[in-house]
């Protein structure tokens, strides 16, 4: 498995993401994961504590087929107020570096009305790059 990042020449330098990756290796697609937790109860109402809810909840995924903060390729944000995205960037910055460190994929951000969940504030979903992928993964019965 390997993820290589894309930096076109004379672009500047993306924050907080990766203009592009290259990767090798069998792909897991992440269906979009919501600020609840596994019992389906959200712990927070707020913008922050629910992306760093998604955030333990698309790596929970990720961990159960083998892979790491450092596999996930791409990852697409759904947010449902982009302002309080915006004024939220400190706060933000500190939940990424706490699960995915300085690991930057290929990212979108996507403001949307709504999502299906009503108390959702912020949806992810993400492709994690596996590597001696098994017919074992985990999956729900």
């Amino acid at each position: 498995m390997s993820l290589t990042p894309v930096q076109p020449e004379g672009w500047p330098p993306p924050r907080g993401y990766s203009n592009g990756v290259v990767t090798r290796g069998a792909l897991l697609h992440i269906g979009g994961q919501i600020g609840w937790r596994p019992d389906g109860t959200f712990e927070s109402e707020d913008l922050l504590g629910q992306f760093a809810q998604c955030l333990d909840n698309v790596l929970a995924v990720a961990r159960a087929a083998g892979a790491g903060p450092a596999d996930i390729a791409r990852m697409t944000v759904y947010v449902t107020d982009l302002d309080a995205y915006r004024r939220s960037l400190s706060g933000l910055k500190e939940v990424w570096r706490a699960r995915l460190g300085r690991h930057y994929p290929a990212m979108a951000m996507v403001g949307v009305t709504g999502l299906v969940e009503p108390r959702a504030l912020v949806e992810i979903e993400a492709v994690a790059v596996l590597s001696d992928v098994s017919t074992d993964t985990k999956s729900v019965p």
